[in-house]
């Protein structure tokens, strides 16, 4: 049916207001979209640039050279050294076991190394180079480029390792780095970004530990391209990082050197302490081992046997070790009972060889006892009565409260590990701790280093030095930082009646300088040097009345646990102090014959500043001296002449 014309119309009419609708719509539409375009592209083209450059660009970080450590003369003890190692990229080397099979068949890898290896490099980001293998050689790092097309992902790099050239001498005192680990992260509630570096090493024990903060540094930054997959292209910029601080140590390393080599295969310690500045000049525990053993993880060949041996090497001796300090504490108790008045140094006891005390007998080291003996007979001849007596009348509150005023019982600041405390007990301790009251008997003990008394090595050298001084001597193990000297320990006046502290030194000078002194066959001879000091014996067993009915054991006698340590404090020259020292021989039997003879040749080292003439040392020991300081020139090949192997 045809449609009228009016009808045609009408309908075309309709499709021409839709059509200019649409178009008008569309045009509506197109105009929008140029706009934002123009937007877009044009008014925030530098933002949206600078998103792009953000995304290709990523921000790594340098590590930080880290800080060295020196002695007091300039010779290193703990540096940094160029080394060569093997880094693999997982993402380029693919087959990650495969390839590490034939890396270990071109250089020296063992199974356990290489294990380690493979978890670290699969534990790690694709694109990131994992260290596979430290320290190696030249002709290493020559077969591995080489061998480069076999080995995909495997590339040689320069670093920088930890050295300690002076070795075992001083494992004890700058201590050693390892590894960070996710404990170590995990304990820090904002850890440094650089300590998520793989492989980045940080202090682990005494100076390294301790100084952590100044010796790490601050980490640099790079800009680095990178692609889609965030493999690094190019690098951009770098801004360097700022290098850890370097210290200077008090101690002398040749005299270390001297003091590790003298010690040989006991288990001891000996600490050497500046009476001026309180400066330790020698700090040193016996055994010891090769720090550098850590440095790239140990294995359980040498570590196991460390860990279990008896003379526990791992153990710093002069800090960590506390021991009844035997008769050494004798001049704690002298001294409390001078300053306050109840004894004066003319007034004397007898010594049967023991004293009855609330039904028990406490015996004196001299069966047959001592006779009548005044203060400095009872330092002289180290009488036990004498000083059980004083005990008894000057309390066991003023015996440890100057035990305290002499450095005994009181942990010193140091940046050494797990420094000890001691113990100076009181009524109140033993009621807290024991859950028990003071007893006489208690006093008794304590008045010849026995019972609950207890004092590290470190300990006795500072107080030693408090007696030689009269001032609160601190011993101090960090000289410089940067080149700035740190507060001296010379220490202020400690304000005891100096006539007392007089008639404690003289009452020193004889244990050494008289013949019938204990300490008399260590003398020095030598006049300007003489040396005052004071033996010492704890036992670290009960000795039983049936014992001492048949004879009391020999220590010689006895197996190495149960012999009594051996003991000995001294300063010198007497009457002018420049150092004091401690000696412990842990089982070493009797201060006389095992510690003194360390502490007169380890003095006298000290006072020469380097091998004393034999003169120095009374004729009848100048041959044996003689051939002991040709045996240990040859066990001393680290030791330097001052003003060489400098920094």
């Amino acid at each position: 049916m045809r449609r009228s014309r009016a009808e045609t119309d009408t309908n075309h009419a309709k499709l021409s207001r839709r059509a200019a609708l649409l178009g008008g719509v569309q045009l509506l539409f197109m105009g929008g979209l140029a706009a934002r375009m123009n937007y877009l592209q044009v008014d925030q083209a530098d933002q949206y640039l600078l998103l792009a450059e953000e995304n290709r660009i990523n921000i790594r970080l340098i590590p930080p050279s880290r800080g060295e450590i020196f002695d007091r003369n300039g010779v290193k003890l703990a540096q940094n050294s160029p080394s060569y190692r093997i880094v693999m990229v997982r993402e380029d080397a693919g087959d990650v076991d495969d390839v590490m099979q034939r890396l270990a068949k071109v250089i020296n890898l063992d199974a356990e190394a290489r294990d380690r290896a493979i978890a670290e490099v699969k534990a790690a980001e694709r694109f990131l180079p994992v260290t596979v293998a430290d320290n190696v050689t030249w002709d290493d790092l020559s077969r591995v480029s080489v061998n480069a097309p076999a080995l995909p992902g495997v590339s040689p790099e320069v670093g920088l390792t930890r050295v300690y050239p002076r070795g075992s001498d001083f494992a004890h005192i700058v201590g050693r780095v390892g590894r960070v680990s996710q404990a170590d992260l995990d304990e820090q509630e904002t850890p440094d970004a650089v300590l998520r570096i793989p492989r980045f090493q940080i202090g682990r024990i005494n100076v390294e530990a301790r100084e952590e903060a100044l010796l790490r540094g601050v980490a640099g930054t790079k800009q680095v391209e990178v692609n889609a997959t965030g493999r690094v292209m190019r690098e951009l910029s770098r801004r360097e990082g700022q290098s850890g601080a370097d210290l200077q140590l008090t101690v002398d390393s040749n005299l270390q050197n001297y003091v590790q080599a003298r010690l040989g295969d006991e288990s001891a310690a000996v600490v050497i302490i500046d009476c001026e500045h309180g400066d330790l000049v020698a700090n040193a525990s016996s055994p010891s081992y090769d720090p550098n053993l850590f440095i790239g993880g140990i294995s359980s060949a040498d570590y196991n046997p460390m860990l279990e041996s008896k003379y526990r090497p791992l153990v710093n001796k002069t800090v960590q070790g506390t021991y009844p300090p035997g008769s050494t504490y004798k001049m704690v108790v002298a001294m409390a009972a001078l300053e306050e008045g109840i004894v004066g140094p003319d007034d004397t006891v007898y010594c049967p060889g023991h004293l009855e005390v609330g039904g028990r007998r406490f015996h004196c080291w001299k069966r047959a006892g001592h006779g009548w003996v005044d203060l400095e007979n009872s330092l002289k001849q180290s009488c036990d009565v004498y000083y059980y007596e004083l005990a008894l009348k000057v309390g066991i509150e003023k015996i440890s409260a100057m035990a305290r005023q002499l450095g005994l019982g009181v942990r010193h600041d140091l940046p050494l590990s797990s420094v000890a405390a001691g113990l100076a007990p009181t009524k109140e301790w033993k009621k807290e701790t024991r859950g028990a009251d003071w007893v006489i008997g208690d006093t008794v003990n304590a008045s010849i280093g026995q019972g609950f008394t207890l004092a590290s090595p470190l300990q006795l050298a500072v107080m030693t030095a408090r007696i030689a001084t009269n001032r609160m001597v601190t011993p101090r193990l960090i000289k410089s930082i940067d080149g700035i000297e740190q507060p001296s320990g010379g220490g202020e006046p400690m304000g005891i009646n100096e006539n007392n502290l007089r008639k404690i030194r003289q009452g020193m000078h004889v244990v050494v300088n008289d013949r019938r002194g204990t300490g008399y066959r260590s003398r020095i001879i030598a006049e300007d040097m003489r040396m005052a000091g004071k033996t010492g014996t704890s036992q670290v067993r009960n000795i039983t009345t049936a014992e001492r009915a048949r004879g009391v054991s020999r220590n010689e006698d006895l197996p190495w646990e149960r012999r009594d340590h051996a003991l000995f404090v001294a300063f010198a020259p007497s009457d002018k102090p420049r150092y004091a020292i401690s000696v412990l021989v842990e089982h070493g039997g009797g201060g006389s014959t095992a510690a003194a003879p360390i502490a007169r040749d380890v003095m006298l080292q000290a006072l020469y500043g380097g091998e004393p003439p034999l003169d120095a040392y009374p004729t009848s020991d100048r041959d044996r001296i003689s051939a002991q300081q040709e045996q240990l020139r040859e066990v001393q090949p680290q030791a330097t002449i001052k003003g060489k192997d400098q920094a």
